[in-house]
């Protein structure tokens, strides 16, 4: 399994800092956008694989642990800076856990929501591989 961790270019200041996300800064088109917020420390989010959807997380804020699986081997990377992103090819299973106080994790997405593109089941997921 191949992790991508992206840098995202950025611009420190004094008042503050801005990372930067533009279309060759990452390997898709964004077509979806939409961010995890107020999820309790002991909750799980994810449980699922995207047929052929692309996906980039980012801790806004905050910290999460991602685990990613492809069916032979299992990685968790902590994401908790927010110019970085890493990168979920498709056909990778995804299970958000650990979210600290006021995580906040941004998500952009190759696809649209289409229910049809998801495995939500583990055992389908494997057999699918």
């Amino acid at each position: 399994m191949n992790i991508v961790l992206i840098d995202f270019p950025k611009i420190e200041n004094i008042l503050g800092n801005i990372a930067v996300i533009e279309n060759d800064t990452i390997p898709f088109e964004i077509k979806r956008v939409y961010y995890l917020y107020d999820i309790p420390s002991s909750s799980k989010r994810g449980g699922h694989s995207h047929k052929k959807l692309q996906q980039i997380l980012i801790a806004i804020s905050g910290s999460f642990d991602v685990v990613l699986k492809d069916g032979k081997t299992e990685k968790t990377i902590t994401l908790n800076k927010p110019d970085k992103g890493l990168l979920i090819e498709n056909n990778i299973w995804r299970e958000l856990e650990n979210f600290s106080s006021g995580a906040v994790c941004l998500v952009l997405a190759s696809e649209v929501f289409d229910e049809d593109e998801y495995l939500r089941d583990y055992s389908e997921f494997l057999k699918s591989k």
